[in-house]
């Protein structure tokens, strides 16, 4: 059986706590199971949360304090700590299923593939807006381009520690804007590693009632686009008139659809989507969305 350590990056978020439960509840199906907390805090406000979760996880937890402020940071720890044949990354307010890690574990040995990404489905509250909820705006799904799953995310993913990889690290500079974990895995596919999928590895996660606004998916979009940008190759100047095309295009399909209280608003965040990668080519700064205290 494989062995795998469990990262989790925490920054005030009492919700850990959960976290930490639903991962006791695993069906390991036979992993032996770490679980590394790094604390991105100045101050290490989660170690006696984590000290109390001890004694109700059959797993052992190993806490890093990794300060301050910058994901990256707090990742890195995660791979500078881990041991295991496999590093597995879940969020600090997010709830595993059952079968999450097995599900993981399994797909990455059966297809070879250096990392596995699961799906993330949001949990509405109830006074999420309909279109909202109808057209499921905060779930995260891998994006295949082609057939490939050319990048990935960090929310829920399990990567096989290779020799080849093993050196890789979160970019410090992007650990405030966001979009280091883009960049992580497009750096993993151009060393030749390979992304998988496994829709059975599902993990959930409560949308909180200040995520719930549209406009918090438009500056969700608009880092996406930015981050994009940033890091495509190639002469701007040569890919500005792509982008731009698509953000007239998308800006019209939005006013085609201005009855469609959902595709409407899709359209529209396509459109930031692009002009966010416009201005990731162009250079524009990005703004800071890491370093404040979460939601519970």
């Amino acid at each position: 059986m494989a062995s795998v350590d469990i990262a989790i990056c925490t920054f005030r978020r009492p919700f850990l706590a959960e976290t930490l439960r639903s991962i006791g509840r695993l069906d390991t199906a036979g992993h032996a199971i770490r679980v590394i907390i790094a604390d991105n805090d100045v101050e290490p406000s989660a170690r006696p949360l984590v000290d109390e979760m001890k004694g109700q996880l059959p797993f052992p937890l190993h806490y890093v304090h990794a300060p301050a402020a910058n994901i990256c940071i707090a990742r890195n720890a995660c791979l500078d700590a881990a041991q295991a044949d496999f590093l597995a990354f879940v969020d600090d307010d997010e709830v595993v299923s059952r079968q999450w890690l097995a599900a993981l574990v399994q797909k990455a040995e059966a297809s070879d593939a250096t990392s596995v990404l699961g799906p993330v489905r949001a949990l509405y509250p109830a006074t999420a807006p309909a279109w909202m909820v109808g057209g499921d705006f905060h779930s995260t799904l891998p994006v295949f381009v082609k057939g490939t799953i050319r990048t990935g995310y960090t929310c829920n993913v399990l990567i096989r520690r290779t020799a080849s990889v093993r050196h890789l690290r979160f970019d410090p500079a992007l650990g405030r804007t966001g979009g280091e974990d883009t960049d992580y895995f497009y750096r993993l596919t151009a060393l030749g590693g390979s992304i998988d999928y496994a829709p059975d590895a599902l993990v959930e996660e409560p949308v909180p009632a200040d995520r719930a606004t549209m406009a918090w998916l438009i500056r969700r979009r608009l880092r996406f686009g930015q981050t994009h940008g940033t890091l495509m190759r190639g002469a701007p100047l040569r890919a500005l008139p792509v982008v731009a095309a698509k953000i007239m295009y998308c800006g019209l399909m939005t006013g085609l659809t201005a009855f469609s209280p959902i595709q409407r608003r899709r359209n529209w965040l396509r459109a930031v989507l692009h002009v966010g990668v416009a201005g990731g080519i162009l250079g524009m700064r990005q703004a800071q969305h890491y370093g404040q205290p979460a939601s519970s």
